[in-house]
């Protein structure tokens, strides 16, 4: 065989064996919200995965609840999702374990009452019909804050909407209030004003935050793209905190963000400002006995309120800063 084919025939072989590897590549699906964060900026980029060295097919919810399902069915691999649906989650024993503090709830989500319904003090609320997400992290805080002013839920008509729909039940005047996040939120602050934050209610005893979480399953087959995954999340989150005022300044970000979540322009600012968006050394302390204790109070106060059956005696299985410590060490 000449030196020519002999080229050529390795050539074909190269390119059979890189087209075989991408075959193999793992393909994984992502589950992420309406709500801006500094990741959707490596999302939009195709960071996770050039970094992951995955297929990954991003999903967007509206809440919890049909994220917990995607999980629950394995139609999810990895999630967005809040520390109060996470609990309820977790007390039906799913496969999952939380790898990432995605965000510290502030400003970011709040109870909003319409101007001109009658709700000047929390004791209106009574008799009132308010909308948030069933098992949301906006639905803990709202039955927190109802306990806090010591008020039965039974007496507030609390109706279960999507962010989408409670814009429309707003616009529609259907509802005296939510609570929820953005962009539902600042759309019913332009005719409304806030009677309490999850940040003040953090502040009660009642915190709330977001998280990524992963199947274990998944995990235990490829834990490297896990802390890949964490990697890249962490660095836009760095990226953010660095300077948040040139971050937001940027448009591309913006633009970004506005695509993905469906958030204005003019909200995402206030909604990342509203959010504490923590660094690795925060996330390896955070992460473990402190989530695990969060996500213990929280089942607690659901079972209080009925929405959950059991409150396991240990969260620690279900919380883990393993993948974190890997992604800072390979920062390094």
């Amino acid at each position: 065989m000449s030196l020519t084919k002999t080229l050529q025939h390795l050539g074909l072989a190269l390119a059979a064996s890189v087209v075989s590897l991408s075959a193999q590549a793992t393909s994984l699906t992502v589950a992420y919200q309406t709500i801006p964060t500094p990741s959707n900026v490596p999302q939009a980029d195709g960071v996770y995965e050039k970094e992951t060295g995955a297929k990954i097919d991003w999903r967007k919810f509206d809440g919890g609840a049909e994220v917990i399902n995607a999980v629950a069915s394995g139609d999810v691999q990895i999630a967005y999702l809040g520390s109060s649906p996470l609990a309820a989650a977790v007390s039906r024993k799913l496969p999952i374990e939380t790898f990432l503090v995605a965000a510290e709830l502030g400003t970011s989500e709040e109870l909003v009452v319409r101007n001109g319904s009658g709700i000047q003090a929390p004791q209106d609320l009574i008799g009132k019909t308010i909308a948030t997400p069933f098992v949301s992290t906006s639905h803990y805080s709202l039955l927190a804050a109802l306990k806090y002013w010591k008020i039965d839920p039974k007496q507030v008509n609390i109706i279960n909407l999507t962010p989408a729909n409670i814009v429309a039940a707003w616009a529609r005047g259907d509802i005296d209030g939510a609570y929820t996040w953005d962009p539902a939120l600042s759309k019913a602050k332009e005719s409304g004003k806030v009677l309490i934050s999850s940040g003040e209610l953090a502040k009660l005893g009642a915190p709330t935050f977001d998280v990524w979480l992963v199947r274990k399953d998944f995990a235990e087959k490829h834990p490297d793209i896990v802390s890949a995954f964490a990697r890249v999340t962490l660095t836009a989150y760095e990226g953010y905190t660095h300077d948040p005022a040139a971050w937001v300044a940027n448009a591309d970000h913006i633009n970004k963000l506005s695509r993905l979540t469906g958030a204005t322009p003019q909200e995402i600012p206030n909604v990342l400002a509203g959010s504490g968006f923590l660094s690795a050394a925060d996330q390896i302390k955070t992460l473990g006995q402190p989530t695990a204790k969060a996500l213990a109070d929280t089942s607690a106060f659901l079972k209080e309120q009925g929405r959950i059956d059991e409150v396991l005696p240990d969260y620690a299985g279900y919380t883990t800063s393993k993948y974190v410590e890997a992604a800072a060490s390979q920062a390094r």
